[in-house]
């Protein structure tokens, strides 16, 4: 399923002023983590993207969607 998960993690990212490390250290896992996810190597598990949105106080769908098919 890799590849097939758009996120707009880093955006978040951004908007925040956060590092990747600083994001893994608030939510509970590795800087490499919240990586290969951004980059879309790894697709997160639930509890990562619920993690995720509520460390955001944003939507699970805001964050991550499925690519249209081409």
């Amino acid at each position: 399923m890799s590849g097939e998960l758009d996120n707009r993690i880093r955006v978040f990212r951004a908007e925040h002023r956060m590092s990747q490390g600083e994001l893994a250290d608030a939510i509970g896992v590795s800087r490499k983590t919240i990586s290969t996810i951004e980059v879309g190597r790894f697709v997160p598990s639930t509890v990562i993207a619920l993690k995720l949105a509520q460390f955001f106080k944003a939507p699970v769908e805001e964050i991550f969607s499925l690519q249209s098919k081409k």
